[in-house]
């Protein structure tokens, strides 16, 4: 059963090459010095299913720049020797199978990441063809879970995961609002199960009164759509993306 004794993590989603190109750089930095606790990074793709509307305008202007995975694991190796916290590289299954499942792991590798998240990768086939390898080359993957998931698969899910479990909100697209209905039961349930991984609840985390909710009963939260929309919003970011970590963090953004 996991407990929240700690501090629950703060765990941020963008979309790398967006806004400009160049940004990834500068937007890890940001994060890593406005206290978030890990970066997922997504890798931009022209059929995003399980994203809405504000994740698929980054992914599609993100892949308008020019953004690959070679030049993606060029950026994370130049910026990895002043880099401490942890990337998890979130992705479709396509894209990876193109480029090569080992070549693509062991890049992971050389560029720091710490992790995968392949939302449409079934079970079997990750522990076919990602399993030997992401234990050669000592890298995580986070399976992901939904209200409707049975509390055996959630358990099988959690055996096959390393470095955390992502509990999808609902079933609904990134970006939806947090539903009232169900939430709260859904997650009470998940902190009764005897489950290894921290537990970070990710779908419709706006503001911090949604991070509060969903962490009284789990490790963490990630937030995606509210930063991109930022990103989307501003063109100059720096100071509101500075001003939402504050937010979420619940800590004073008056000095900004």
């Amino acid at each position: 059963m996991q407990t929240t004794t700690t501090s629950p993590q703060l765990n941020i989603y963008f979309t790398a090459g967006f806004p400009e190109l160049g940004d990834t750089h500068r937007i890890i930095d940001l994060l890593e010095e406005s206290g978030a606790d890990r970066i997922e990074l997504g890798i931009p793709y022209s059929d995003p299913v399980a994203d809405g509307p504000i994740i698929q305008k980054a992914h599609q202007r993100a892949l308008s720049n020019g953004m690959t995975l070679d030049l993606l694991f060029d950026t994370l190796t130049e910026n990895r020797a002043k880099r401490t916290i942890p990337i998890v590289l979130m992705g479709y299954y396509n894209p990876i199978l193109l480029y090569g499942t080992e070549r693509f792991v062991k890049r992971c590798q050389q560029a720091g990441v710490s992790g995968l998240i392949i939302p449409d990768l079934p079970p079997q086939e990750f522990k076919q063809s990602f399993q030997e390898l992401l234990e050669k080359y000592g890298l995580g993957f986070s399976f992901l879970i939904t209200p409707e998931t049975p509390n055996e698969r959630i358990l099988e899910l959690d055996r096959l995961s390393s470095g955390f479990l992502y509990a999808v909100s609902s079933s609904s697209t990134t970006g939806s609002k947090l539903f009232a209905e169900g939430v709260d039961k859904y997650l009470q349930n998940l902190s009764t199960l005897p489950i290894k991984n921290p537990v970070f609840v990710g779908f419709g985390i706006q503001d911090r009164e949604d991070f509060l909710r969903v962490t009284k009963h789990t490790q963490g939260a990630i937030v995606g759509s509210a930063v991109v929309k930022v990103l989307l919003e501003h063109p100059q970011w720096e100071q509101p993306l500075r001003r939402l970590l504050c937010e979420l963090r619940g800590t004073d953004s008056t000095s900004l």
